[in-house]
């Protein structure tokens, strides 16, 4: 039996977290993203501001991130993802 973690959304397009373990994964990577954007992307307590080449290192590095976790997120969804409208539509 398959453990499927996400539901596809009512209205738009992705899906949603259906139990803890959806929750928990979430959380997981709106951590790892606020990590990223603090260690590469924000300036050091009033410090001077990264160089460039460390802020686009870290939106690639965040980019990357939501990719894995939407293949992640889709492999453990019970339905397909698709643009939804609410209701029963197709």
């Amino acid at each position: 039996m398959t453990d499927y973690w996400f539901k596809p959304k009512s209205y738009g397009y992705g899906a949603t977290p259906i139990n803890w373990k959806g929750w928990v994964s979430t959380l997981a990577l709106v951590v790892v993203l606020l990590a990223v954007l603090r260690l590469f992307v924000l300036p050091i307590h009033g410090g001077a501001a990264h160089p460039l080449w460390e802020v686009g290192l870290g939106l690639a590095l965040a980019l990357a991130v939501v990719v894995v976790f939407s293949l992640f997120a889709k492999a453990k969804t019970n339905g397909e993802w698709g643009w939804r409208w609410g209701g029963d539509r197709s």
